[in-house]
């Protein structure tokens, strides 16, 4: 399968390009910043935001840069554009909020699946208008297309959300992601739209590492007692995706328990040896911010389809490896 990642920077994304590599699909990747080594030894195409790292040094490369081209790319053929200071090298600036940059690249690497797993919370062009980017370039080349979406979407007021549940978001970036949806089914009729929750695994997570930086005294701040999610390990979600690339409709891909981000932040400093006493502890609903409460996203349907069983984070963070590989039912 020819599979184009855009957002394989993040964690999602790596873990996606990982699992796909290992299935021995041919993967370009797309990258805000810089390139993740898990990559294999086969040649990729991937963008850059600043720099160039220097572990793409033993493959060719067709890359672009947002300021400078570093000089370690000077060893071998590159094809890079420079948003800044040009340099004698042809090539392209990749942007998902740029259209006609996205709609070039579909076009150039011509995949089977696109898999869109990148966002910004507080960038609506990003979020909405890239989304509908990457989906009008599906549509134009005929690739199927799996758009990652967020339980943002949903105000909490409901004890549950399956997948016939309609958007009701009360934050800018539930109304990014809802308004992304929108735009990519109008678009792609049969595109997979994946809505998962707090992404967990590897210690590498942004809630992994707020709860280390809260545990040790090097942040600020509280974990709320009465916000509840259903947070998924990293693995399972992107095997999950991965399953879902010829499965047109919504799909919730989430874990099966839902806790407080309390609770959450206890089974991590647990796994990582961490006092978990010294996690502050604070309540959202007093707190002001906004955000629903508790989302809960039934996944029965999809779980009904999936060969991936969608763990509890009460699971995968007290088993041994902390579950970083998906582990499959039966």
């Amino acid at each position: 399968m020819e599979l184009l990642v855009i957002g394989g920077s993040g964690l999602l994304g790596r873990e996606i390009v990982r699992q796909a590599e290992l299935a021995d699909h041919r993967v370009t990747a797309t990258f805000h910043r810089h390139r993740p080594a898990e990559l294999s030894d086969r040649q990729v195409t991937a963008t850059f935001h600043r720099h160039r790292p220097a572990e793409l040094s033993d493959r060719q490369v067709t890359a672009t840069f947002h300021r400078h081209r570093p000089a370690e790319s000077a060893d071998r053929e590159v094809a890079a554009t420079f948003h800044d200071r040009r340099a004698g090298a042809r090539g392209r600036r990749i942007d998902i909020r740029d259209r006609a940059a996205v709609a070039g690249l579909v076009a150039d690497v011509r995949p089977e699946v696109i898999v869109n797993a990148a966002y910004q919370q507080a960038d609506w062009v990003t979020t909405a208008d890239g989304g509908m980017h990457v989906a009008a370039a599906a549509a134009r080349a005929g690739a199927r297309l799996v758009h990652v979406s967020s339980d943002a979407i949903f105000s909490g007021r409901a004890d549950s959300y399956d997948e016939t549940a309609r958007p009701d978001p009360i934050t800018p970036y539930g109304a990014a992601k809802a308004a992304a949806e929108v735009a990519v089914r109008g678009l792609v009729a049969d595109a997979a739209v994946v809505r998962t929750s707090l992404i967990i695994g590897g210690g590498e997570s942004v809630t992994e590492r707020h709860v280390r930086g809260l545990a040790t005294g090097e942040r600020e701040g509280a974990l709320f007692t009465d916000d509840i999610r259903c947070p998924v390990h990293v693995g399972d979600l992107a095997a999950a995706i991965l399953e879902l690339t010829a499965e047109p409709g919504v799909h919730h891909v989430a874990g099966a328990d839902a806790i407080s981000r309390h609770e959450l932040g206890v089974l991590i400093a647990r796994r990582d040896g961490l006092d978990e006493a010294a996690l502050p502890t604070a309540s959202r609903a007093r707190s002001g911010l906004p955000g629903a409460l508790a989302v809960r996203l039934d996944c029965e349907a999809t779980q009904s389809r999936l060969t991936t069983r969608l763990r509890g984070a009460r699971e995968f963070l007290t088993t041994p490896e902390q579950g970083r590989m998906p582990f499959s039912r039966g």
